[in-house]
């Protein structure tokens, strides 16, 4: 399975792994991701072995011999086998170029399919799947037509589990995750909105807890946290524990990232805040779909009272 990055492309993956397992009980997986969201599919039983690529470092690097003797090492883990199939799930000519390496019958999206044409040219088998649908169903289908079960139409089971939130944490009883951190600052919701949500939260009895994974969004946390009573800013964490203190709480409220997605792929009740994309597309499909809710779209900026309705909505 090739499927590297983003984060929530990775998590948009899970359900092909369950959908295999189901199909072909004793069938090994192994799968190809890059190394800074390599936690994820770890917290999938299906999975057997994961090969990390650090594509991202390695153009950076590409000078340096450790690049060189990573690659190699990278080659030398995708010949151990020979695969019955190999299905690159990205669509993009890096991800195929990556799968190329690997020995067996090699599977992708044909041209009018793929996210980048020219990486259909290295696949041994084209297969056609429908633009416009969103990417869990994308990949579903992929993984079916390749491996010749039918395509699913059940709703998809992302089949992870996290473990326990570290006592350390010490967390509160009863809380929130408010997932603020996005990669492009037009997916961000106001500041404010955040400071009126996690004071609403406090009405409730519930506290507001915010991770962060970089500086500035470190200090946004700390400037949010700041006008919101009893509120949590959280130490930075892996993706196992941050997925473990996500799946212990009453919910979780966020933006447009991956965090939002393993929230969904939890079974959490889930309120995604949409500003500059379209969910149809990429939006929190989860296997109970009355946990989720999808808010705004491209220029929209979801009011406060409209996240809290969702969440009474989700929770009920």
């Amino acid at each position: 399975m090739i499927k590297t990055t983003s984060l929530g492309d990775v998590i948009h993956n899970l359900p092909v792994i369950t959908d295999i397992k189901a199909a072909f009980p004793e069938m090994q997986i192994d799968w190809v991701v890059e190394e800074s969201f390599a936690d994820i599919p770890r917290l999938h039983p299906g999975v057997d072995d994961i090969i990390t690529v650090a594509v991202r470092r390695w153009r950076k690097h590409l000078l340096q011999m450790g690049t060189w003797h990573e690659i190699r090492q990278m080659r030398h883990q995708l010949h151990i086998h020979q695969y019955d199939a190999i299905i690159d799930t990205q669509g993009l000519l890096k991800s195929a170029l990556i799968g190329k390496q690997a020995s067996g019958i090699y599977h992708g999206q044909d041209r009018a399919s793929a996210r980048e044409p020219w990486a259909s040219w290295l696949y041994q088998h084209r297969h056609a799947v429908l633009r416009g649908q969103h990417a869990v169903t994308r990949n579903r289908e992929l993984a079916a037509r390749a491996l010749g079960y039918a395509v699913p139409t059940t709703p998809p089971d992302y089949g992870i589990h996290a473990g326990t939130p570290d006592a350390r944490l010490q967390l509160p009883s009863r809380y929130i995750v408010g997932l603020h951190a996005t990669s492009r600052d037009s997916k961000l919701w106001p500041e404010q909105h955040w400071i009126a949500l996690g004071n609403a939260l406090l009405q409730q009895g519930l506290t507001l807890v915010l991770p962060w994974g970089n500086a500035s969004e470190e200090a946004r946390a700390q400037r949010i946290a700041s006008a919101v009573a009893s509120s949590v800013v959280l130490p930075r964490l892996p993706l196992t524990q941050l997925a473990a203190v996500i799946d212990h709480s009453q919910a979780a409220i966020g933006v447009d990232t991956g965090l939002v997605h393993l929230a969904a792929a939890l079974n959490l009740p889930t309120v995604a805040i949409y500003t500059d994309t379209d969910p149809k597309l990429t939006g929190v499909l989860a296997q109970h779909a009355e946990k989720i809710c999808n808010l705004g779209g491209q220029g929209q900026v979801p009011a406060v009272s409209a996240v809290l309705e969702a969440l009474a909505q989700v929770t009920h």
